[in-house]
This record gives C-alpha cells, structure tokens and sequence, in this order.
C-alpha cells in the first residue's frame, strides 16, 4: 500500500509541476491524485471508522485556509473593481528608469506583505504597463515585481500561502514571523534591486503616449479611498482578530467581508442595477481565481494521507539522518520550491516535521517561511506571482532563466545568510 501511495503521489505531483507541457490544469492533476490517494488508504487500511475520522481533520485544517483564501481574494477583487489601487499608482512619477525600479520594487514589496504576493503582481504589472512603453523594459520590471512580491510575501502571515498556511496550523505566530523575516526577506529584494537598477542607470522613463487610469468604470473618489482603506484595514486587522479573541483567521476575514459587503450596498444602495452591477460583492465573488482554491485543496488533501500513513515522517528522518543539519535541509526545501509548486513542499513539511517535536516559532518554521516564501523566485514557474507574471507580460521561460534567475537566487542566498546570523546572535 505505502508503495502505491508514494508512486501515485509523485504521478500527480510530476502532473502538476509539468502543468505547461503537458496542458492539464494542475487542478484537475490535484483532486485525482487526492481521490486516488484517500481511495488506496481506505482499501488498504480497512478501518473504516479510522479513516474517516483522520479524513475528517484533514477536511477541517483544509477549510480554513480555503475560507480565509476565498475572504482576502474576494476583499482584494471588490476594491479593484473600485479601481482603489489608483490611490497608490497616481502618485508613482519619475523620469530615471533605476528611480523607478526602486520605488516599483519597495512599493510591491511592502503591499505584498498586506494583500498577498499573486494579488499584488497583478496590480503592480498593470501599473507598469501605464507608466512603460517598452516591452524589453516592462519584462526586467516584471521580474523584479516576482522578486519583490515573494521577499514581501515571505514575512507576513497574510502575503503568501505558504506563510499563511503556516500561521493558521500553528507553526508561526504574527509578530514572530515579521520581527524573524523581515531583515532577512529586504536582503533578498535588495541585492538584486541593486544590480538591476545599475543595470539600468541613465535610461530614462519611455512611458505611453497617454496614460488612461480609467477602466470605464464609474466610481467618484470617495467610493475608491473608502473601498481600498477599507478593504486594506480588513486585511491588515485580522492577524490582530486572531491575537485577541484566540478564533482562527478564516472567521476574522469572513467577519471583515461581510462588513465590507454591508458598506458597499450601503453606498451603491441608490444606483440603478446596471451601474452597481459590477461593483457589489456578488459579482467580485465570481471573478475570484477558483481554480487554485481548488487546486489548493486537492492537493492538501492528497499531502494529508501522506502524513496520516507516516510516510512523510519518515522521509524527514531519512533527511536528518543523510542531510543532518536543519538549515540545509531547509534551504534545499526553499530551491526545490522554484521547481516545484511551494505549496504542497510546505503541506509535505508540516506533516513532516510534528509541532510537538519541533513547537510554534521554532527556527525549523521561521527558516520555512522565508526559504519558501523566496526560493519560488528562482524560476518563473516557482511561484503563483511569477505564473501571474508569465501569463500577462508573456515571459518566456528561458529569457527568465538568462536574466532573472541569477539575481533571485544570489538574493535567496544573501537574505538566508541574515537570517542564520540574526538567529545566532537573538538566540
């Protein structure tokens, strides 16, 4: 049985690290490698009661992360649809192309850390594309967004799914997380901000002939400031939520999206249908990318029976005993992220690695958060922001590899470095 399970489980996951050649969505690969799995584990074990009982906690721990994903992609759409995101690229003006990849870089960085990195890729690359021209210069800003996005990501339980799925199961509290990988996580942006602003020093800003903010979309400048501070206040609050009341952040965002609801009808309560149509909640809901919250919950059910037939327990044993020491181990984790998608490497490692032995805050978790978190960087397809990025500015692989792939990972490295010395002199 456990053969079975290790060679369907490495099936899917080939399936879904192969998603472009192959032309499969990697949902699809997903949730048949989770039915498969589950379905060998229920012949196999032939304990009914059991199975379903460790089917059920699986269910729950996936629920969370999957509510409070749909709650912040929801929050994020609605103040969109507002065009809220113009109270930040208003105010972006400059004619040196390297003052202008700082302010991109640090502006992505900062506002991955309270939206989250997919979210925030989406919103800087359509800024770039009103204040660039050139194609070859809007690609080395795109590759610099990914950077950006994964290093701000990394240090906030809300930027990435990796630190999210992290925070919510207990590895990581908040203000641990921000105070432990925030150093380390600029070092990783700096580093290779620095050589592409040199690279690109006296060239000047080539913007477009005329710069449209508008998306023909009616909206007065109260309703954009209300819906973005709002939307930003919901998203920033609920690591706060769930420090005071101790109830899991799914409840926090689903609390914030209706309070959010509530004020957007509020508002438009006076509009003729037509005119709010595109506004209310209802229609932000059905733009939210379904597919990876599918995908997110296929494959952390199929991870689960992993965990539930010990299997990746002993793995981690087999990596302590061959690796032995823990930060390369993690590390190894954090490159491998490029290659493979990092959601299901950090759902492998939290089944690996038990919060008994290894408890909340530990170094293994925090060391986790960043070599996952900006290891995805390395290559285009590591990561949900460079998929984003691939797909709207049209980036090709290799052209990522050549001239983006060498600065993300020598930033990977120097924001590792800070961090193991950071942790040996607090510790």
């Amino acid at each position: 049985m456990l053969t079975a399970l290790i060679v369907v489980f490495i099936v899917a996951y080939a399936a879904i690290a192969l998603e472009h050649p192959i032309k499969i969505n990697k949902s699809a690969s997903a949730l048949i490698g989770a039915g498969l799995l589950w379905t060998i584990y229920a012949l196999g074990a032939g304990d009914a009661p059991k199975i379903s009982h460790e089917l059920g906690e699986s269910v729950m721990a996936t629920a969370q992360i999957v509510f409070f994903l749909m709650g912040a992609m929801t929050i994020v759409e609605v103040v969109d649809a507002h065009n809220g995101f113009e109270v930040i690229t208003k105010r972006i003006r400059t004619t040196k192309l390297s003052t202008l990849m700082w302010l991109v870089g640090f502006v992505t960085f900062f506002l991955s850390a309270l939206l989250d990195n997919l979210t925030t890729t989406i919103v800087m690359i359509s800024l770039v594309r009103k204040l660039l021209s050139k194609h070859e210069d809007r690609l080395f800003f795109a590759g610099i967004i990914v950077i950006a996005a994964n290093a701000g990501g990394a240090w906030s339980p809300i930027g990435d799914v990796t630190t999210t799925m992290l925070w919510i199961g207990g590895q990581i509290t908040t203000l641990n997380i921000m105070k432990m990988v925030f150093l380390p996580a600029v070092v990783s942006l700096l580093v290779p901000l620095a050589v592409t602003a040199y690279i690109l020093r006296g060239r000047p800003v080539m913007g477009p002939e005329q710069i449209e903010m508008d998306h023909g979309l009616k909206t007065t400048e109260f309703e954009r400031n209300l819906m973005f501070f709002l939307g930003l206040g919901i998203l920033v609050a609920v690591p706060a939520f769930k420090t005071v009341t101790h109830l899991p952040p799914f409840l926090g965002i689903l609390f914030g999206l209706g309070i959010l609801w509530l004020v957007g009808d509020l508002v438009h309560r006076h509009k003729e249908d037509e005119n709010k149509q595109h506004l209310t909640l209802a229609h932000a809901l059905s733009r939210i990318d379904m597919s990876s919250i599918v995908f997110f919950v296929g494959i952390l059910l199929a991870v689960a029976t992993l965990e539930h037939t010990h299997i990746l327990t002993a793995l981690a044993k087999w990596l302590d005993e061959t690796v032995g020491r823990q930060d390369v181990i993690v590390m190894i984790i954090g490159i491998v992220s490029a290659i493979v998608d990092n959601v299901p490497l950090v759902a492998a490692s939290m089944g690996m690695y038990s919060l008994e032995q290894y408890p909340t805050d530990h170094f293994l978790w925090e060391f986790l958060a960043y070599c996952a978190g900006t290891g995805g960087s390395i290559l285009i397809i590591g990561s949900a922001a460079g998929v984003a990025a691939m797909g709207l500015e049209k980036i090709h692989f290799f052209w990522y590899v050549k001239k983006i792939s060498w600065l993300a990972l020598i930033g990977y490295f120097a924001g590792a470095a800070v961090y193991l010395v950071q942790y040996q002199m607090l510790h």
